[in-house]
């Protein structure tokens, strides 16, 4: 009977060992999942993007931000636009994305993909156009809930540009980021870095362009949309000041204007007589005609004024043309007895004989000259002047 009893539950006592082997085998496995896994499997698990990440809905979610000015790609004068390339940097902290290192083989950092995670609607005001920026699709989160994201982006921003002092101009244009729907109590906007830091970095800039950054002033404010709200919105300045490098415009600029001026200087030694003077001057205006239709498109064009160089400009094709008016007046005096008629010869005997009769001029040595210019003789002038001294008389 216990043979038969033993054969009977040899069948239960395999299966035992099959079900035990079994979850040993579920056991290695569910243990060999990666710690990466494990660890965003975790965080994820009952997470909303959707709510600002604070366990107490009265506690302020601070945003750090940072910017590095890479390039100045474009400024364009007339649009009144400018456009940069900048590495911005923004840090707050998710309280929903914490946990222990220990836990998940000593991790500390790992990447989430943005789609999966609250973003700040921190934004700049001065925006006009979408940039040609990459897509950055990861944030790093550690274990303190602290989360990064970096990216670059290609800034399309308006800025009052002032050209009157073109191209010697300094810029100074804004990026002011603030959360476009967040109240300052919701969220808060601070700086990553010192204010010193940030504002001569120049660790990144590409500075082999037509543009010189100079420095970057920030600044903190806090203000209201509406009139009576005792909450206001949190606002961040980036003051980006610009200089443009001269050099170019000087050289293709200034000095050829100087050379035609000096050259309109030297012409004045011509002899007035002589008819190179008026065309070479002729020639200067036409040659600096051309040139101001050359350089009307290096020239910015705005709306608002006009730069002083192009002031200079119009007073120097000015200057050209008075010169030019004043040559041909000279050359007009010089030749003038050789353009005017002569004296009939009627018309000198009259003036200078019969006048004196009448005019009772008695002294004939007075026109002895114009007499004798005349071609008058000797003897009928004596007796002209007897005729003339007995009417006198």
């Amino acid at each position: 009977m216990n043979f038969y009893s033993f054969w009977a539950s040899v069948p239960l006592i395999f299966t035992a060992l099959l079900l035990s082997e079994g979850r040993r085998s579920g056991n290695r496995t569910a243990g060999s999942r990666p710690s990466l896994l494990q660890l965003s499997n975790y965080l994820m698990t009952n997470y909303s993007k959707g709510v600002r990440p604070v366990r107490d809905w009265r506690k302020t979610t601070t945003v750090a931000i940072d910017v590095m000015v890479y390039a100045i790609l474009n400024v364009d004068e007339k649009n009144q636009v400018l456009t940069t390339y900048i590495w911005y940097r923004q840090i707050w902290t998710d309280e929903f994305l914490m946990w222990n290192p220990k836990d998940f083989d000593d991790i500390k950092q790992i990447s989430i993909p943005t789609a999966n995670v609250w973003m700040p609607d921190i934004l700049i005001n001065e925006f006009v156009d979408v940039g040609k920026s990459p897509d950055i699709p990861y944030v790093y989160v550690d274990h303190e809930g602290r989360v990064k994201n970096y990216k670059p982006i290609q800034v399309v921003t308006a800025c009052s540009l002032d050209i009157y002092n073109f191209p010697f101009d300094v810029q100074n244009c804004t990026f002011t980021f603030t959360s476009w729907l967040h109240n300052i109590q919701d969220i808060n906007i601070s700086l990553w870095r010192s204010a010193e830091l940030v504002k001569y970095d120049r660790s990144v800039f590409m500075n082999q362009g037509e543009w010189e950054l100079l420095y970057v002033d920030t600044q903190f404010n806090e203000f209201n949309l509406e009139r009576g709200l005792s909450v206001g919105y949190a606002e961040m300045r980036f003051f980006l000041v610009i200089r443009r490098r001269p050099l170019f415009y000087a050289v293709s600029l200034l000095l050829p204007s100087i050379f035609l001026m000096v050259m309109d200087i030297i012409g004045f030694y011509l002899p007035p007589d002589s008819g190179e003077r008026v065309s070479f001057k002729i020639t200067l205006l036409l040659g600096y005609s051309v040139f101001l239709i050359i350089v009307s498109d290096t020239l910015p064009a705005t709306a608002i004024g006009t730069p002083l160089i192009g002031v200079y400009f119009v007073v120097c094709m000015a200057l050209l043309v008075i010169s030019l008016t004043e040559t041909i007046l000279i050359v007009r005096l010089v030749h003038k007895q050789d353009l005017q008629p002569h004296v009939p010869e009627w018309v000198k005997s009259l003036i200078l004989d019969k006048a004196t009769v009448l005019l009772c001029l008695r002294n004939k040595t007075q026109f002895h000259s114009m007499h004798r210019h005349s071609g008058t003789p000797d003897n009928a002038r004596d007796r002209k002047g007897s005729t003339a001294e007995s009417l006198c008389l």
